[in-house]
């Protein structure tokens, strides 16, 4: 019997915030990604294995870590 199996990473935009920039310091709009892993079988993504959040300044392209509470605070619009 044959079994594929992998992990898979979906990104999703929950948003975009206004803010300054840790980097450049400049105010610009900074886009909130959420990146999922799951473990997949056959294909079919069934069990979420890790949840990132990540913040990048739209100004400098810099992409930094956030913390998923520090994420959910944003004011998304």
């Amino acid at each position: 019997m044959l079994l594929i199996f992998g992990l898979r990473t979906r990104v999703i935009r929950a948003g975009v915030v206004t803010a300054v920039c840790r980097h450049c310091g400049n105010r610009a709009a900074q886009v909130i990604s959420r990146r999922v892993t799951k473990f997949t079988v056959f294909f079919v993504p069934l069990i979420p294995v890790r949840t990132r959040y990540a913040q990048q300044c739209s100004f400098c392209g810099t992409e930094y870590p956030v913390s998923a509470d520090e994420a959910r605070r944003l004011p998304v619009g």
